[in-house]
């Protein structure tokens, strides 16, 4: 059994860089769905700080590439200057979404926690998509399909340098797991970044299990593992409730064997739950499932394991 340490739930409700209204209500779901007592059955000590403060959705078109600009960055420094306080003080935060836009601040505070404790980060993005747009290829300007290029250097000064300088994060401490929808021009971009991918084709080829084991090679007793977790990695047929479904995402077996996978490493210091949308969910079934993973990422298993 891991032990971990004492958990704080962090909420941020806002669709600020989302092209769907409704992830702002995506915390309060988690809640309803009982994330907290899930946790605290593990063991685990678990304190909600209640929900961060930020602007109203504008919803407003574009400008030079990108929609509600100044908004994602205030709520990014938001997150940031709370995933950073949590882990100054020992405790692992767990930010609740919100739209993934929301990434650039929770990664950009731990990565600036890790260069300055001399901890090697890696960092799991779950997704359907790879979220690594720029203003100049992006079909839509919403931001939420840009923080991954953000956190790697490629975007806006005031993004890519929100948690120190850019980049904040190095292409080499990823692994995206789930991905089935690229547009055109983040394909290239992708590539010529060298951003290491395990796509639905991918893991269809070779399995979960040995996908994840890649994905989770070269983690030590120094690394700090961050889970960023988009709720439409998973199937829309089992995770309805996301604004973007796109189908062909790992089933429920998949899933957990991904999360227990991960919590078998002893090594989760953060992470985030985001793009969960309840307006588009059938009765809160899509939050349900994302805590039920959860429990699995912090140790819950059939069967007691050594």
């Amino acid at each position: 059994m891991h032990t971990f340490p004492p958990i704080s739930l962090i909420g941020a409700p806002t669709d600020i860089g989302a092209g769907h209204r409704g992830a702002a209500m995506g915390p309060e779901a988690l809640r309803v769905a009982g994330l907290a007592d899930a946790l605290r059955s593990r063991g685990l000590d678990v304190i909600d700080r209640g929900n961060l403060g930020g602007p109203a959705n504008p919803w407003q078109p574009p400008e030079q590439g990108y929609r509600h600009l100044s908004e994602v960055v205030a709520w990014n420094r938001a997150v940031a200057q709370a995933v950073g306080a949590e882990l100054d003080g020992g405790r692992l935060p767990i930010l609740l979404g919100g739209d993934h836009c929301l990434a650039i601040g929770s990664i950009g505070a731990v990565a600036r926690h890790c260069r300055e404790r001399g901890k090697t980060l890696r960092v799991l993005w779950l997704d359907a998509h790879a979220d690594f747009n720029t203003s100049t290829i992006t079909p839509s300007g919403n931001v939420h399909g840009m923080p991954v290029a953000c956190l790697c250097g490629y975007g806006p000064r005031e993004l890519t340098e929100l948690a120190g300088a850019a980049p904040m994060l190095a292409t080499d401490a990823i692994r995206q797991i789930g991905i089935r929808s690229v547009d055109p021009g983040e394909k290239r971009l992708v590539r010529e970044a060298g951003l290491d991918i395990y796509d639905m084709r991918y893991i269809d080829e070779i399995g979960m299990m040995r996908a994840m084991a890649e994905a989770l090679d070269g983690i030590d007793a120094n690394t700090h593992l961050h889970v960023s977790f988009d709720v439409d990695f998973l199937d829309p047929t089992i995770a309805p409730g996301v604004g973007t479904t796109i189908p062909g995402g790992p089933n429920y077996r998949e899933a957990q064997l991904c999360m227990e996978m991960i919590a078998d490493t002893g090594r989760i210091g953060s992470l985030d739950i985001v793009e969960l949308n309840p307006a588009l969910d059938v009765r809160n079934q899509t939050a349900l499932l994302a805590v039920d993973l959860v429990e699995s990422l912090f140790g819950k298993s059939t069967l007691m394991r050594d």
